[in-house]
């Protein structure tokens, strides 16, 4: 998985080779999300209530370094770290 993150037993990815508009998946437990970068907007999937605030906050801070990051993966580019969630 490429990892991009990691914070509160939640590991975020941008997955190479994506379609679709650009968006991130993150994985709790046996749970697993895909959330679009521009609007937030759960594209599939589901996480538990707090387990979802803390992600979005997360994504919130972080929407540009997303976004570089699903460019970076679109040209089979090594993706960038991004802080976790303090």
């Amino acid at each position: 998985m490429p990892e991009v993150s990691r914070f509160y037993g939640m590991i975020v990815a941008v997955f190479f080779s994506e379609h679709n508009s650009p968006h991130f998946h993150a994985r709790y437990g046996n749970n697993k999300i895909a959330i679009e970068i521009n609007s937030l907007k759960i594209l599939e999937g589901n996480f538990p209530p707090r387990a979802l605030g803390l992600v979005m906050e997360w994504a919130s801070l972080h929407r540009t370094e997303l976004i570089s990051n699903w460019d970076l993966a679109r040209d089979n580019q090594q993706l960038q770290k991004i802080k976790p969630l303090k």
